[in-house]
């Protein structure tokens, strides 16, 4: 099956780790590879898992940095390959169950525990036919990500003429798995596994805009235009008429035939729900998605409670700010006010970036008081490429090297003043720099000798948990002074909190499509084309938006709990290297972490 590829996978390259300070450190683990039979076991069947699977997943393997597969796309979507993948799972999860009961260090546990759990999960998915939907409008599509890697945008890398036949080859797999996809959209009609109509009319632009009478005038010539004289200008010639041939014969008719599919056969059949509860066995598929994506056993009952919760809170806050400027109308006329007053907006990218420099100068002399390893790199703030700005993010970060010589990008978007009002500032510069991704990320990157089956592993509720509570800190580390600032931080975790209420409204609820845009957009700034893109998202990835606030409000109840379980025993630093120094964790694994870093704490006699 299609694994969809969160945009963060990009970032997470080389997920190293480090813990000089924690209980639990990373000693154990590289001890334990030389000396521990059971470890040894454990790490040599976890190794050989990646090797079969890495082939089965090129794109994920490009993204680890491992390029050994660049040229395939395989067909995942076959019925033979489903089924292969369904088996090696298995076979792993028996192996690993033959080990027996295993002597382990605590870190170990960790890897058997992440690694069972990853198994289990993988089987478990296999039920719902995701297969039948393969394609959406979303830009992680695999037809749009296609496009990315070929046009220079993302991870393919285009350097040597190995490189371009690489993805000649590459080319070959996806028109494949494009023929594939309409086949399984076919029984997913069948099925009743089809998407909803709105999301369908968004996708058929998409194909239409990747059809060339001339195949030059496609973005996948963009690497090949910009090589310059760094290939033989003989390789070049060749790979220019390959490029033409396979565009031609093969790419514009594989997405000129989507084109007619989606319109003539498959549009007629889509639906008029939108959520995956009305899917068969929608609503155990939907349970099982917010456990892949939060780690936590959360029904989507209490987690639609909890979003409510905290956007009534979180508008309380607001209506304070409202008071404290001097604002005399209601909060919707406050957000009013703040989307359209020109005070709140740069009037050039050069102040955008500015404003953002001036943050990094304040922040930087806080950071000592709260934590006693930082990443070897500094960052630097750069503005997208023009060719990539209008459908970047707002913002995003590319973590530092492991030997510290290059630094960490934190990238703004710069394209859309209106998307960088003032009052975001300092919010979205500690999510995305410090102590946001830039530490979480960079630390990461700075250790060797953790078991690969932990370097390439990912959770988005650890990663953007650590980024949402790293926006907590803010006035403990003297940001938010400005009340608009402070404003700013609340309005991003009111978009986190909405999405509680969107996502399990959409997929448990039945909420429809406009129910879920009205919804946002009373009760926040956001643009209305923005919210419309927000919940199509949500529409094809149910679960993934829940991650963002249900990491940050469990990190932040850990942190709660250990500052009342010790008292004055408790030490922010060391708290936030337990964090962050272990590498990306489960929710469950990371309480238990924390926990018996409180006990072992409270059980000595000296005080920390």
């Amino acid at each position: 099956m299609i694994k969809k590829i969160h945009p963060f996978m990009i970032m997470l390259c080389f997920l190293l780790q480090l813990n000089s300070m924690s209980v639990l450190s990373n000693d154990a683990v590289l001890k334990s590879k030389g000396g521990n039979t059971d470890s040894e076991k454990l790490i040599k069947l976890t190794d050989k898992y990646l090797e079969e699977t890495l082939p089965r997943s090129p794109l994920n393997a490009m993204f680890y940095g491992d390029n050994r597969f660049n040229h395939l796309w395989p067909n995942d979507l076959a019925p033979d390959f489903i089924s292969q993948s369904k088996a090696i799972e298995k076979k792993y999860l028996t192996a690993l169950n033959t080990l027996g009961e295993l002597k382990l260090t605590e870190q170990d546990e960790y890897t058997y525990l992440i690694f069972k759990e990853k198994l289990q999960n993988n089987i478990a998915s296999y039920q719902y036919h995701s297969e039948y939907l393969p394609l959406n409008q979303f830009i992680f599509s695999p037809h749009n990500m296609f496009i990315q890697l070929g046009a220079g945008l993302s991870g393919q890398p285009f350097n040597t003429v190995q490189d371009f036949d690489n993805f000649i080859q590459r080319m070959q797999g996806f028109s494949i798995w494009m023929e594939q996809a309409t086949v399984n959209m076919r029984k997913g009609i069948k099925a009743g596994i089809v998407l909803p109509t709105s999301v369908v009319e968004s996708m058929i632009p998409q194909m239409q805009a990747q059809t060339f009478k001339n195949p030059m005038h496609s973005s996948l010539f963009a690497p090949l235009n910009n090589i310059d004289n760094k290939i033989p200008k003989r390789e070049k010639t060749r790979l220019i008429a390959e490029y033409k041939k396979m565009i031609h014969n093969q790419i514009t008719p594989a997405f000129k035939r989507m084109n007619s599919f989606l319109q003539q056969e498959y549009l007629p059949h889509t639906r008029k729900t939108y959520g995956y509860g009305a899917l068969p066995k929608g609503k155990k598929w939907y349970q099982h998605a917010i456990m892949t994506n939060t780690s936590l056993p959360l029904s989507a009952q209490a987690i639609h409670n909890t979003g409510l919760t905290e956007v009534k809170r979180i508008h309380q806050e607001m209506k304070k700010v409202a008071r404290e400027v001097g604002f005399k109308g209601s909060l919707k006329a406050f957000f009013n006010h703040l989307k359209t007053d020109e005070q709140f907006y740069y009037k050039s990218p050069n102040q955008v970036l500015e404003a953002y420099e001036e943050v990094k100068r304040r922040i930087t002399p806080k950071v000592n008081d709260f934590f006693s390893v930082v990443p070897k790199s500094d960052y630097i703030l750069r503005s997208y490429p023009e060719a990539q700005a209008k459908s970047a993010p707002g913002a995003s970060y590319i973590p530092a090297s492991s030997d510290g010589t290059r630094p960490g990008v934190f990238f703004a978007n710069t394209y859309n003043l209106k998307g960088q009002p003032k009052y975001g500032i300092e919010s979205l510069s500690i999510h995305e720099a410090v102590p946001g991704h830039h530490f979480q990320l960079s630390l990461q990157n700075e250790v060797k000798g953790l078991p690969k089956i932990r370097t390439q592993n990912f959770y988005t509720v650890y990663a953007e948990g650590w980024a949402l509570y790293a926006e907590s800190l803010g006035k403990e580390l003297g940001m938010f002074s400005d009340p608009y600032q402070y404003y700013g931080k609340l309005d991003a975790e009111l978009f986190r909190a909405m999405r509680l209420v969107v996502d399990t409204g959409i997929h448990d609820k039945g909420w429809t499509q406009q129910q879920a845009i009205d919804y946002m957009f009373n009760n926040s700034t956001l643009a209305k084309t923005d919210i419309i893109a927000e919940v199509e998202r949500y529409m094809v990835w149910p679960g993934q938006a829940l991650a963002y606030k249900v990491g940050q409000l469990k990190i932040q109840s850990l942190r709660l709990f250990a500052e009342q379980s010790l008292g004055s025993k408790f030490n922010i630093k060391q708290f936030h290297n337990l964090i962050l120094l272990d590498g990306p964790l489960p929710m469950p694994l990371l309480e238990k972490k924390i926990k018996d870093w409180v006990k072992h704490i409270s059980d000595l006699k000296v005080e920390v």
